[in-house]
């Protein structure tokens, strides 16, 4: 091997792992899954195709902006749990100097973008879910557990981005939608809270709802978001937005989800909540689709 291809074996090595740390720093399946949900929102209202790739890149760079800051904000913690310590700016691949740059072009890019293609409503509301997420839900995971609440709604609000991205308001239609996506983030993150919970203990985080951390208080509290969620779910086709196709699949979902949490409930068993962990990531993306196609 001659040197030209040492060298050029050699850049392609530390560019891989250069986007490995990238992919990681932004979280990108869970900014995947914010994006879809937003994305959904911008063509249940209608939103010009053409420019729906375009509205999917400045969501996403938004969302990855602000999962940038928080791994910003939470590096020293970061290094105190098993599932994050191999964070780039925690495990010190990286400095902070670069992931400030990079959230600051994401976030400008992202916001830019959308006021300029779209309106200047769709790009407040994702510059406030972007500063909401980063310095107020983030801060507040370390003080109380109310920081679940807090952020609920910047995780919320995709949807809400989408449909004001197309159509320039924020609407009863899109509120819906919200409140969809609101609820479901309680059974979501406590799931995930739960199994994890030795994890975030250890860098201080305590985010189940009961102060006796995996117990059936924190279950109770699971199960009632749970049946919640329901009701709320099914409020498209009570206000004749969608049709039976879209109710069946919904009501059928929520109450295969609602007996997941139902055996955590009865169990308090960690494997039952990450069942149900699993359950949320299937719940969400089957409502919203499921909406979807029977809207169109």
């Amino acid at each position: 091997m001659n040197k030209t291809q040492t060298i050029s074996n050699n850049f392609s090595e530390r560019l891989k792992l250069k986007l490995k740390d990238y992919y990681i720093l932004v979280k990108f399946r869970l900014s995947f899954i914010v994006v879809f949900s937003a994305g959904i929102g911008y063509v249940f209202a209608g939103g010009e195709m053409h420019n729906f790739s375009l509205f999917l890149l400045a969501g996403f760079l938004i969302t990855a902006a602000a999962n940038t800051l928080n791994q910003i904000i939470e590096q020293d913690t970061d290094k105190l749990m098993h599932r994050t310590a191999d964070r780039p700016l925690a495990a010190g691949r990286m400095q902070n100097t670069e992931a400030i740059i990079a959230a600051g072009i994401m976030a400008i890019a992202g916001v830019g973008l959308m006021w300029y293609l779209f309106n200047p409503v769709a790009a407040l509301l994702g510059a406030l879910s972007l500063l909401s997420y980063a310095f107020i839900y983030t801060p507040v995971k370390k003080l109380s557990p109310i920081a679940v609440f807090i952020g609920a709604f910047p995780g919320a609000i995709p949807p809400v981005i989408g449909w004001a991205a197309a159509t320039g308001n924020i609407t009863t239609d899109a509120m819906i939608l919200f409140a969809i996506q609101f609820f479901w983030q309680f059974p979501h993150f406590w799931s995930i809270a739960w199994v994890a919970y030795d994890d975030y203990a250890n860098a201080g985080f305590y985010l189940l709802p009961s102060a006796g951390g995996r117990s059936k208080a924190s279950a109770f509290h699971i199960v009632t978001y749970t049946i919640l969620l329901i009701p709320v779910s099914m409020i498209p086709f009570m206000i004749g937005l969608t049709g039976n196709i879209s109710a069946i699949i919904i009501l059928i979902t929520g109450i295969l989800f609602l007996y997941q949490a139902a055996i955590l409930y009865k169990t308090c068993e960690t494997k039952h909540a990450k069942a149900l962990m699993f359950g949320s990531f299937l719940y969400l993306p089957v409502v919203l689709l499921a909406l979807f196609f029977d809207k169109i």
